[in-house]
């Protein structure tokens, strides 16, 4: 396993995170135990999750699951970096979602019972508070860091101004701030690049890229359909996704073909390649599928293989002359 820092922290974390999203609803909780099991055994030491992942509205169910695994002992908490998330509605009641000091303060709280912990590795706001101020949601999260039940902070689908904010707020009162944003990016998906992107970098945010195969697009879904391996639930995003894109997701299938690789593994070692980006999260549903995830940190994609993935997917440029941000300069 490769490890890298996470931003500009001195924390050391896996370049491939593991996504728990499909635990406890696409997943069986054995299952997700095994699964598990295997990272740590290939070494992977990021896991991410969130307060709203489960099939049950409310309960955390995902978090659960990974409560009950760390509770089975045998160092499962200290080897791992745990990552979760609030700011989605834990339910209908006012103050039960957003990033008021009463929610963070409750959510945590909550968080921490259902993951069997005492503290957090990496608590993430899954969205932007545009009613809360700066200076409520840093003295909130001062006070759990005070208080040793959270360690980092991180963002996610946060815009490169909402990052920009949050530092400037965090640096007036002389606290670290964030040190990681998790945003969607893929090959087919790479408006991050426009500022989100440049903001990290500039502010030492590790950059965790979510759905880092576009919902399977990526997966050598072409190839699968006409093997009558496809999975039925992703075809309806397939089906969008294709909709201006078929010939572009044809052809990269036959340039993976073309170097020997498989689909996947060419869009997680793209990802992995990218200036900023700490690793993809990969939401396996099978130990199988999280063994073969490993081929991606072994693919070194040469200058022609790169330019030829540009091509097929180009990147977001306005004006082209210049890249990200100072594109929009003149």
């Amino acid at each position: 396993m490769e490890y890298t820092r996470l931003g500009r922290s001195g924390l050391s974390v896996s370049r491939l995170v593991l996504g728990t999203m499909n635990f406890g609803s696409r997943t069986s909780e054995e299952d997700s135990h095994a699964i598990m099991d295997r990272a740590h055994e290939h070494g992977i030491n990021f896991f991410d999750t969130a307060n709203v992942y489960g099939e049950k509205e409310g309960e955390g169910v995902t978090e659960q699951i990974l409560g009950r695994w760390f509770a089975q002992g045998g160092g499962r908490r200290d080897k791992t970096i745990l990552a979760t998330k609030v700011y989605l509605p834990m339910g209908d009641r006012p103050n039960e979602s957003g990033l008021s000091a009463l929610h963070i303060r409750r959510a945590c709280d909550a968080s921490l019972k259902r993951l069997q912990t005492d503290h957090i590795d990496l608590y993430q706001m899954h969205h932007i508070d545009r009613s809360t101020p700066w200076e409520e949601i840093w003295e909130a999260f001062s006070i759990l860091r005070q208080q040793g039940k959270v360690l980092y902070y991180g963002s996610s689908n946060f815009a490169g101004w909402h990052i920009a904010q949050a530092q400037e707020a965090a640096r007036s009162r002389h606290f670290l701030g964030l040190v990681s944003e998790q945003s969607i990016y893929n090959l087919m998906s790479r408006w991050v690049e426009l500022e989100v992107l440049p903001a990290a970098r500039h502010y030492g945010l590790g950059v965790i890229p979510w759905s880092p195969l576009h919902g399977g697009v990526l997966s050598g879904v072409l190839r699968k359909q006409r093997e009558g391996i496809a999975a039925r639930s992703g075809s309806g995003l397939w089906a969008a996704a294709f909709a201006g894109h078929r010939e572009s997701v044809e052809a990269y299938e036959k340039l993976c073909a073309d170097i020997g690789e498989d689909p996947a593994h060419v869009g997680l070692a793209w990802l992995l390649a990218q200036e900023g980006v700490t690793g993809p999260v990969i939401g396996p549903r099978t130990v199988e599928q999280l063994d073969g995830s490993l081929r991606a940190l072994q693919i070194t994609l040469d200058d022609g293989t790169l330019a030829k993935l540009d091509e097929l997917f180009p990147p977001p440029a306005p004006n082209g002359a210049k890249p990200a941000p100072e594109a929009y300069a003149w």
